[in-house]
């Protein structure tokens, strides 16, 4: 399979679009445009691909309503065109896709939400079981309440985190430039178009040079540091002219369009890897043979029957490692349960946790994609 075609192979896309796009250059929001990239997205969902849509634009839609034509630096300002923005930025993704019979959720997130690991677990199950029920999240960050990350933060960012929420197999970032070049194309006639690189390649940072625009947060160095996130979970990632006619039809087609950056690992690699590097360990569970015997063998997610004792103080979402009876480390994940009630549930079917707990987060105590054998 060519690096190409992974886009025609890919199950799972987050589609992140521009501010600059999604209001015409700050001419208030571009509804036919929209539509049109809703239109190609409804016929990807149609071929079985799970879709999340990372959506800026809030801040830019506000400025519009409110009649600024200049992005405000107080931050109460900001908040406040965030706020009357998104009204409108939802309603218009919730018609325009309710047109083809998709329903939208939205989703409004902050970095720490997706930093912080009890968060995390509950925004990952969130936006799986949306796309379990195939409905298509629309995702942005919480302008109206951030601090720093609205002046610093991006949702280039922001989609390159959801793309390893969610394990998806690639990140799409519709921009109003047709991709990376190898200098500055508004400066250089004889800039070219850089179509396929690992993200990791050092010698991009130079290529990627230059500020945002008027109301961007994030030029193309935001978009390497993207691309470059999303490659630490396996995802490739696409830089592409948003304006670009068909533009996801035909990269889901193959063609070859815009910037493709590629992970140095495969998706499974990747995140076993990530999760093998992680925070130490916060606690241990000790497991009967059956367990061992099963997490051994690969594939198979730890259920609460098979840990005979908890030991160490843990919440939910941290690592902690799993041994056997002789204290032999098996694996360690990142567990669904915090420690008391992981030693409440320990040894019991996975059908008892809500008559135990009185209620159920999680069938499993660590699930087999959080988890890492050693």
């Amino acid at each position: 399979m060519t690096e190409r075609a992974q886009l025609s192979q890919a199950r799972r896309l987050v589609v992140k679009i521009g501010s600059a796009l999604l209001t015409n250059d700050g001419r208030g929001l571009d509804v036919p445009a929209l539509g049109l990239w809703v239109d190609q997205m409804a016929a990807l969902v149609e071929q079985g691909v799970e879709l999340v849509v990372v959506s800026s634009g809030s801040v830019a839609e506000g400025m519009s309503r409110l009649g600024w034509k200049k992005r405000p630096e107080q931050l109460h300002e900001l908040q406040a065109a965030a706020a009357v923005g998104q009204m409108g930025l939802v309603q218009t993704w919730e018609a325009e896709f309710k047109r083809h019979g998709i329903h939208t959720a939205q989703i409004l997130l902050t970095h720490d939400d997706l930093s912080d690991r009890k968060r995390y677990l509950n925004g990952r199950s969130t936006l799986r079981a949306l796309l379990d029920f195939g409905v298509v999240p629309i995702v942005n960050e919480n302008d109206t309440v951030v601090t720093d990350e609205i002046r610093f933060g991006d949702n280039d960012t922001l989609g390159a985190l959801v793309a390893n929420v969610v394990e998806a197999d690639g990140l799409i970032i519709l921009t109003d430039q047709l991709g990376l070049f190898d200098k500055d194309p508004r400066k250089n006639p004889d800039a070219s178009l850089v179509t396929e690189r690992f993200a990791g390649d050092r010698e991009l940072d130079a290529m990627a040079g230059g500020s945002a625009g008027v109301l961007g947060r994030g030029g193309m160095q935001t978009k390497l540091r993207a691309a470059r996130l999303a490659a630490r979970s396996g995802a490739f990632t696409v830089v592409v002219g948003g304006r670009i006619e068909g533009v996801l039809t035909r990269l889901r087609q193959g063609e070859v369009l815009g910037t493709l950056l590629l992970p140095e690992q495969g998706r499974i690699a990747a995140r076993k890897q990530w999760l093998a590097s992680h925070l130490q360990t916060r606690g241990r569970l000790t497991l009967d043979d059956g367990a061992v015997k099963v997490l051994r063998l690969g594939g198979r997610s730890l259920l609460p029957v098979g840990v005979k004792a908890v030991t160490g103080q843990f919440r939910r979402g941290e690592m902690v490692s799993c041994v056997d009876q002789k204290g032999n480390e098996i694996a360690r994940g990142l567990v669904n349960y915090s420690a008391g009630e992981a030693g409440a549930i320990a040894g019991r079917s996975s059908n008892s946790i809500a008559d135990i707990l009185g209620y159920i987060s999680d069938e499993e105590m660590i699930h087999r994609d959080n988890m890492v054998i050693v």
